[in-house]
């Protein structure tokens, strides 16, 4: 009979992981599946497991090949895939008991050719959020497409997701050779789709550990390998999806860059680093470069001039900052917003500075604490800051709005950051039910607006008008 789903798993010495793998694929609540272990030419334990696994569950199928790496792995068991659905797994990572059940079953309620879902990091046992995947699947949501949730740009690994075998074909999908062979593949189905479904829960354990070839990322030649898929997908996006490629790109400068800046932390012959820095720059779009958040526009500049030594330093100073670097004024009659980064109006270096630029990056950050009924109104008090400036806000205005009327409050300061007002209700008369509160502040000539959120939930904060009806309001007396 011919399975529901093909799951192929590529192997390569991996021992001490391989059985927790098979063991999580066996106890999958779809039963109706076929597991292909491609064995990579492993010269460990590992084959011994998987003959274990094929001997007592007729599910698992074994087949081997030389060590080729695991693109031509992959294609290998794709080639032995008998599955109306295929499903990528690695060898060392977990799958959760339901994640095939429920990708497959939203594939079968919509009907697009692959459903994604959110990625979870085991760590030395321990799971936490992948920071690759992290703003992505906040929320489910089915029959999108890429070009429509650029954030999917961010989703560029193949075995959190199931796709339907004909879709597969169709679109000639194939892994090329090297180590980040599923980048390209990742996001060429992504594009190529008609639809993709997205699940809002954890679906692929992904697990570090310090002896996989990705972790070996600050080497010359694995940073050459990785600026390969680079320029492969950049080459697809730019001839099938343009409008995606500075999503891409600022991915690449967010994530992938900083295994260069390691790199050159700790290798003394900096000379052919950087003059891969310089191949990697010049494929980035310039719009991009130039739009980076700040520091991170420093460390470009430090790395185009070739300065190290200085780079480096910022480095150290970044990861000395954990919860976050901060952004000052300065300028009396106009004042400008930057970076309080090293090297800032450095006579020796010259660094422009509109590398330090910080304005862009400024928000406003608005919470309400507490809300309550003094018998007469409502007292609601709350903080109101700018993310990363450490100083008084010179002037704040609040507005309440149900989206048609506006209504002004009286804001009392409380404190470097507190901030306090009343609600009659009765100035809330004729208005809809729910209404939201705005705070306009303005500072040194910089003006934000925000709306406040619920302190503890960290949800949009909303104003519920009580007795409200449809004939009318019944004020509290």
């Amino acid at each position: 009979m011919i399975p529901l789903i093909s799951v192929i798993v590529p192997f390569h010495d991996v021992e001490p992981y391989i059985d927790q793998c098979l063991t999580s694929l066996a106890a999958q609540t779809l039963k109706d599946f076929e597991v292909i272990l491609v064995d990579d030419g492993s010269a460990d334990g590992s084959r011994r497991t998987a003959d274990d696994f094929v001997a007592r569950d007729p599910r698992f199928v074994l087949i081997g090949q030389r060590n080729e790496g695991p693109g031509p792995a992959r294609n290998a068991g794709v080639r032995q895939a008998r599955g109306t659905y295929l499903a990528f797994a690695d060898s060392d990572d977990v799958v959760p008991p339901q994640a095939y059940e429920r990708l497959v079953g939203m594939l079968a309620e919509t009907g697009s050719d692959l459903a994604c879902g959110a990625v979870g990091r085991l760590v030395d046992g321990e799971l936490e959020e992948s920071t690759l995947h992290e703003k992505v699947f906040r929320r489910p949501e089915l029959c999108t497409h890429i070009t429509d949730k650029q954030v999917l740009v961010r989703d560029r690994t193949v075995w959190n997701k199931v796709y339907r075998r004909d879709f597969w074909e169709r679109s000639g999908l194939s892994f090329p050779a090297g180590i980040y062979e599923d980048v390209p593949v990742a996001m060429q189905a992504h594009v190529l789709a008609t639809s993709v479904d997205m699940l809002g829960e954890v679906v692929y354990h992904w697990r570090r550990r310090e002896a996989s070839i990705t972790q070996h990322r600050s080497e010359l030649s694995n940073l050459r390998e990785r600026l390969v898929a680079i320029r492969s997908v950049r080459a697809f996006l730019d001839e099938r999806a343009p409008e995606l490629i500075d999503g891409f790109d600022s991915l690449v400068l967010e994530k992938d860059i900083v295994f260069l800046f390691q790199a050159l932390e700790s290798e003394e012959d900096s000379g052919p680093l950087l003059e891969l820095a310089d191949a990697w720059l010049s494929e980035l779009s310039p719009r991009v470069l130039a739009t980076a958040p700040s520091l991170r526009r420093l460390e470009l500049h430090l790395l185009s001039r070739g300065l190290v030594r200085e780079l480096c330093q910022v480095r150290d100073f970044r990861r000395a900052r954990e919860e976050g670097t901060r952004i000052v004024p300065r300028g009396w009659r106009v004042t400008n917003w930057y970076g309080d980064y090293p090297f800032f109006r450095d006579r020796r270096l010259r660094i422009p500075d509109d590398v330090f630029d910080a304005r862009d990056e400024l928000k406003l950050v608005a919470r309400v604490e507490r809300c309550e009924w003094t018998g007469a109104e409502y007292r609601l008090r709350g903080q109101v800051a700018i993310h990363r400036v450490d100083r008084k806000i010179g002037k704040i205005d609040l507005v309440l709005s149900d989206g048609r009327r506006k209504i002004p409050l009286e804001a009392r300061r409380s404190g470097r950051y507190g901030v306090v007002a009343s609600i009659d209700p009765e100035r809330l008369a004729g208005g809809g039910p729910s209404w939201r509160l705005q705070a306009r502040t303005e500072t040194r000539g910089l003006v934000l607006k925000s709306w406040f959120r619920d302190g503890e939930a960290n949800a949009a904060w909303r104003f519920s008008v009580p007795g409200w009806s449809r004939s009318g309001m019944d004020m509290p007396q």
